[in-house]
Order: structure tokens, then sequence, then C-alpha cells
């Protein structure tokens, strides 16, 4: 309840249900032993504090299994994990973290909680408080409420990416990711968090040029695959060769413009126009053949 008493009130917002359903929903938290009354406030039991770090910890285990091994997109992650949640054991939760590498963050950039400890909160300052021209890296998208998260998802916008704010006033928010300019309303812009990069990370001028801006019989190398690329589509494009110092030559475009076929390590591959977003190159080396 970010430090602020708790309140059948505040608890039915935060879980956008009635008071009817948020009175009942405590009442049967406590006949259960996870809640109790410290005077008028309601607080959980430490029976009830690590059933919900145990819920907390399965989410976002979920979240991470499905960005990383599933082709399903960021907008599904969240639901999705809903519905497996409740029915993970701890011994369970724990084979998961083991097969995914014990994460420490979900594809949000929440903290995972390790067995039985507490949980940390996300490192990071709200976007629009970021000083214009200053590279920082997204380290957390808030995932609630969805209506927002979906609207990030759109803007292609992912933990990890690198950013730089051009401008800030009451109506937007105006900035550079992934080497597209962004305009978000401050409302949006607030559930994006980010952290500035010390000298050693500045980046490169050339990061922000997408595979995509090739034309055809341009060549560029790869810097990097774009942070919002994940699971099966990541290994995908890495497969097929593109890691950083690849030479990639764009050669032939369908009729429709979409999708473009690259010379990639000799062979000729396609890929579509989100697919080659996805990919920043080397603006030093941009060349016609």
């Amino acid at each position: 309840m970010s430090g602020r008493r708790p309140t059948v009130q505040s608890i039915a917002g935060a879980l956008q249900l009635g008071l009817n359903e948020a009175a009942a929903l405590i009442g049967a938290m406590e006949a259960d032993g996870l809640l109790a009354y410290a005077g008028d406030t309601p607080r959980l039991t430490p029976t009830g504090r690590a059933a919900a770090l145990h819920i907390i910890r399965a989410h976002r285990l979920w979240e991470h299994y499905l960005a990383e091994e599933t082709g399903y997109g960021a907008a599904d992650w969240h639901a999705l994990a809903e519905k497996r949640e409740h029915g993970l054991s701890a011994a369970e939760l724990d084979e998961l973290a083991a097969r995914l590498g014990h994460p420490v963050f979900d594809p949000h950039g929440d903290p995972i909680p390790p067995t039985g400890d507490g949980l940390a909160s996300p490192v990071g300052e709200p976007l629009a408080a970021l000083p214009p021209d200053t590279p920082a890296r997204i380290v957390h998208l808030e995932d609630e409420p969805e209506a927002v998260y979906v609207q990030l998802v759109a803007e292609g916008l992912a933990p990890g990416m690198v950013v730089r704010v051009t401008g800030a006033t009451a109506e937007r928010v105006r900035f550079w990711a992934n080497g597209d300019e962004h305009v978000l309303a401050p409302l949006v812009a607030a559930n994006v968090f980010v952290r500035p990069l010390p000298p050693q990370e500045q980046p490169a001028p050339s990061d922000g040029l997408s595979l995509a801006a090739l034309r055809l019989g341009q060549s560029a190398e790869v810097v990097a695959l774009s942070p919002a690329l994940r699971g099966r589509e990541r290994r995908r494009l890495l497969d097929l060769g593109l890691l950083p110092g690849t030479r990639v030559t764009a050669e032939l475009r369908s009729p429709a413009g979409d999708p473009t076929a690259y010379r990639i390590r000799g062979a000729v591959v396609a890929l579509r126009a989100e697919q080659a977003k996805q990919v920043r190159v080397m603006r030093e080396v941009l060349t016609d053949n």
C-alpha cells in the first residue's frame, strides 16, 4: 500500500473489487489465519506473508518462463501467470527456478523473491524525472494497470533498453529508445522506471539504427539485439547468425514491401519489418554495395 495504512477501501481499489467483495475477502483471509487486525488496521500474519511471497514468486517465475521459453507476447504474460500462480507448489517453484537459471528479476524488471525471504523493491526513478539528454536504462515496467502496460508493450519498450529524454511537459514526455522517438502521456510514462548509465556504459551513437532502416544494397554491422526480443524469437535470430560483428546486406524486398531478404553469413534470410527493427546495426559502416 506504498506505506499507507491499509483500509477496506484502499484494498478494494488496489484489487479493483467492490467494497462488499473486498470485505468478504478480508474476512476469509482472517478466518484462514492469513490476516489479523492491529486495532482497526488489517495486517498479514507471518503465515499470510509467507503465502503472499509464495504467490509473488510463482507469478514472477512463471512470467519469466513465458518470456524465455515460449512464444507468448509480453501483453499475455501477466494474465497467463495469474492462472498458474496458485497451482504451483514450493518444490515445483524450486525446480522451475533451477531450470531458468535462478533468475533475479521477472521480464518487467520486478525482483523475484527467493524462497522464504522478503521482497526487494524495484530500483529506479520515473522516466519523466530523468534530466534531458541523460542516457539511462529501463529497469522496470509496471504491468498494472493492464491498459497502461499494453500501451508500453505496443511502444516496443522493455527493461534493458537505453533511453534518452528529449523533453517533458505536463502534457507529454518525449524520448528516444531502440532507435525510435516515443511520446507518452505523463500518466503512462509514470509506469516506466529508469537508472542513469554510468560513464563506462554510455552508448555509442550508432546503437540507435535498426536493421529495418537499411535500403536495398546497403550493408551494416550488427551491434546487438533489442532487449525487447525474448525467448524463442531471440534464439531464432541468434541461430540465423545475427550476432554482434556480423555484416548484413539488404538484398530483396517483397512487392508488398514486407518481408525483406537479407544476406547473413552467406545465406539469404527473409525477415519481417517488426523483426528487423529489433536488430541494431552500426551507422559508421553503413555502405552501399
